[in-house]
């Protein structure tokens, strides 16, 4: 793992001279409100530079190490609509100015922003905000060496070992999270992502299986057998199942359950995307990455009391002459027949099964909570735009799990929205005839459909089985479906934008700090 990792330091004096350093970085909202002699280089300048305050910016000062000195203005912090992504964004450009200045290690001053409500975590979400910046894809680390990533450390100014510890273990899973969505569709082709999967937990507590015998997945999981279908002839797509579990050392207090969309390449099968919307479809697995993410910060961070369990349905919607289609009605692990409506709806089908299996593990755990995570629907992007969608259960909504999660996603810079689960949208999915007992979707494209990002949360709830756990039942689940597709990528250029991890900040904060 190459990303830059957290040193404390433990105040800017211990910066300017230890001499470990070559640029201090500081992130602040008023230039006359930061330590002199600071402040005065900054005025001074500001009067030949009207960019000083306005853009982050570089100017010598002999106060600084190695003479340089960055100052990236967040802007107002205080209005109606501001919120800790704007320290998030001043940290990634200036970190990006310090490393075209040349630094290799620079230390990172958040200056009085860490007191305001909201922000009690700038320093992190700073940090956090400059490894986004310096993530370069694995292919072109690969190719180029590691030299493409000089910044292998930071130096994070008044942070103690504990605040440290957290940052590395997020910054570890939100790197992991991004190679896994943002690799190209060969490189991470199902084999190669369980192949990182196990790498990337190798000597740590999380236990890896995988399953890649096509018999077994064509028997336990005919949903994601049927999507991956036509990927059968070619070898090296050949779908897997990722099963990732962490058991803490103690007593298990709270289990959590996910299940991740791991679409290494959607073609959108007979339904095909076309008219240049393919592009890009490399990162429908984001849901997947994001999963295996988190549980690389569990695995750096090894909280007490949390048992976290994982299956990535790892597979590849290709076209070819034994494609599935519309119409045709498969019937699923459940025993719940489900009619296609379209094959470009494949993420639901992909993941049904798995959290089938998920709900039954889940009837004997402690505490147990269940998500899926996935890049699904066009419509919640139209809908949240850069935010996740968190669509939630009756148990999930009666325990304020999605609300707990944004509020502390707010505090993270890893944003979303609550969304309601309707009657509507059981409505949608129910069965048109005796044939089948649920519709997988309807045949137009999630983006133009009323309710496209809430009703597939109930057809993975009716064909999981979870539909029975619900307030009314004996026992009860809460389940929350989390539909990154909005969130996944810096802005919303799913071919060539940064993959952004989301989900992994907002649960490190809620269940491992």
């Amino acid at each position: 793992m190459s990303f830059a990792h957290a040193l404390s330091c433990a105040n800017l004096e211990a910066v300017t001279r230890s001499g470990q350093y070559d640029a201090l970085i500081i992130i602040g909202n008023r230039i006359d409100s930061l330590p002199q002699p600071f402040m005065d280089v900054l005025q001074q300048s500001s009067a030949v530079d009207s960019r000083i305050g306005q853009q982050c910016t570089l100017v010598v000062s002999e106060s600084a190490p190695a003479q340089r000195l960055i100052f990236a203005p967040t802007g107002p912090l205080n209005r109606d609509y501001d919120d800790v992504r704007r320290v998030f964004s001043a940290a990634k450009a200036a970190i990006d100015v310090a490393k075209q200045a040349g630094s290799v290690k620079p230390a990172l001053y958040v200056h009085g922003i860490s007191e305001l409500p909201g922000y009690e975590f700038a320093s992190e979400v700073a940090f956090l905000g400059a490894n986004q910046a310096l993530w370069q894809p694995l292919e072109a680390r690969e190719h180029h060496g590691q030299a493409i990533s000089p910044i292998q450390e930071i130096g994070v100014v008044g942070a103690d070992d504990t605040q440290i510890k957290n940052m590395n273990a997020i910054a570890a899973g939100q790197y992991a999270a991004r190679d896994l969505c943002g690799t190209e569709p060969e490189r991470m082709a199902p084999p190669r992502f369980a192949d990182y999967c196990v790498e990337l937990f190798a000597g740590t507590a999380v236990n890896v299986k995988v399953i890649s015998d096509i018999a077994t997945i064509d028997k336990d999981y005919p949903l994601l057998s049927t999507v991956a279908r036509a990927s059968y002839v070619v070898e090296r797509h050949h779908p897997r199942v990722v099963k990732l579990e962490y058991v803490p050392q103690g007593d298990v207090e709270r289990t959590l359950i996910f299940v991740g969309k791991g679409l290494v390449y959607d073609t959108g099968g007979a339904d095909l995307k076309v008219g240049g919307f393919m592009a890009g479809m490399s990162r429908d697995k984001g849901g997947a990455a994001s999963v295996a993410g988190f549980l690389k910060a569990v695995a750096e961070a090894q909280p007490k009391g949390v048992k976290v369990i994982a299956y990535l349905a790892v597979v590849r919607n290709s076209i070819g002459s034994d494609c599935f289609v519309p119409d045709e009605i498969i019937t699923s692990r459940e025993g719940v027949r489900v009619r296609i409506g379209n094959t470009d709806a494949e993420g639901r089908l992909a993941m049904g099964d798995l959290l089938s299996e998920a709900k039954d593990l889940a009837k004997n755990e402690v505490n147990p909570e269940i998500f899926t995570v996935a890049t699904l629907t066009g419509h919640a992007a139209r809908a949240v735009g850069p935010y996740s969608a968190y669509v939630e259960n009756g148990p999930a909504r009666a325990a304020k799990l999605s609300q707990q999660l944004v509020e502390h996603g707010d505090l993270w810079a890893d944003c979303a929205e609550v969304s309601r689960s309707r009657r509507e949208d059981y409505d949608f999915v129910k069965p048109r005839t005796l044939a089948d007992d649920l519709l997988s979707s309807n045949n137009a494209p999630s983006a133009v459909t009323a309710r496209g990002h809430q009703f597939p949360m109930a057809f993975l709830a009716i064909v999981s089985g979870l539909d029975k756990h619900g307030l009314d039942s004996d026992k009860p689940l809460p389940y929350v479906h989390m539909d990154i597709a909005g969130s996944g990528v810096e802005g919303g250029d799913w071919q060539h934008g940064k993959p952004t991890a989301p989900t992994v900040a907002a649960l490190f904060a809620k269940y491992c700090r």
